[in-house]
């Protein structure tokens, strides 16, 4: 794999010669804009806004746009001059409890390679502290021109760079619109959903695949040979109708356990039916029996 960075992992004192490589590959289907008319693809040209001259890449340089719509240039003399420490450094600042880090901050994952026979035995030390620790590392690294908080995890043998968002990048909550906190469940509608979860677990990630890109696979291939590909039939869209939620939640677990090949009249239910006190008991057994005497034919 070809690295994207060559630096060094700044832990206190220890310093340990890494370098980063992508730990993720997109798999997406990508398109070209064409002409409908010829098939011809559609090509964009820069053009100055002031005398419509096309430019090249040399000829346009960056700016940044303030409120009232001024352009300041920033150029690269300018950029060059800006202090960042962590231009080639990957600075480690704190360790902190794995659950401490709220996952909507974790973003793009990179493996860090050690970088020759001198970063082995650092590398291996400061992988061995997070695992034995249960912590990982907040750090900071230049990437791509600008400084970034970054997160270090180990994962298998290899330890992981993931690039985060600052705090000050995260919204609240506040004013998103979500059910209130005291909506009244009834704990058996909890307990089926909690069986719920335990029928749909197990299953392999890597069992997991992009079957709408396998679809589009097959309609490319078709088209190019110059068949015409049949798409797949749609899933049902759900109605948005009100169910009984407690019904919807037992069906749910019985095909869960079905598409394992999990059968038997056991399995039908995921709670438990409380049934009343021995007094009511006696009461239904009478009311039942004087159901039948009215019912049955009277002898001659």
């Amino acid at each position: 794999m070809k690295p994207t960075w060559n630096g060094a992992v700044s832990f206190g004192l220890v310093t340990i010669p890494v370098a980063l490589v992508p730990a993720t590959e997109d798999h997406s289907i990508s398109f070209r804009q064409i002409h409908t008319t010829d098939g011809g693809r559609v090509r964009y040209s820069k053009r100055c806004e002031l005398d419509g001259q096309e430019l090249g890449q040399a000829d346009i340089g960056r700016a940044y746009e303030t409120a009232t719509g001024t352009l300041v240039e920033v150029t690269d003399a300018d950029l060059d001059g800006m202090p960042l420490p962590t231009a080639k450094t990957i600075d480690i600042v704190c360790f902190v409890p794995a659950a401490s880090i709220d996952p909507i901050a974790v973003g793009t994952p990179y493996y860090l390679m050690a970088s020759g026979p001198a970063s082995a035995k650092p590398y291996v030390l400061l992988r061995m502290a997070l695992e034995r620790s249960s912590k990982v590392a907040v750090a900071k690294v230049a990437l791509r021109g600008r400084e970034r908080l970054a997160l270090l995890r180990v994962v298998g043998d290899a330890l992981c760079l993931h690039i985060m968002l600052w705090p000050d990048e995260l919204r609240s909550t506040d004013g998103v619109s979500t059910p209130p906190a005291d909506v009244n469940l009834p704990e058996e509608e909890v307990q089926a959903a909690i069986a719920l979860t335990e029928a749909l677990s197990g299953r392999p990630m890597e069992d997991l695949h992009d079957e709408y890109r396998e679809a589009l696979e097959a309609v490319i291939a078709a088209k190019a040979g110059g068949g015409r590909a049949q798409p797949p039939e749609p899933a049902e869209a759900p109605s948005g109708q009100v169910v009984d939620l407690m019904a919807a939640l037992e069906k749910s677990v019985q095909d869960a356990k079905a598409a394992r090949g999990e059968h038997g009249q056991e399995d039908a239910t995921v709670h438990e039916i409380k049934t009343d006190a021995p007094a009511k008991k006696k009461t239904a057994a009478k009311k039942t029996a004087a159901r039948a005497r009215k019912t049955s034919p009277r002898s001659a």
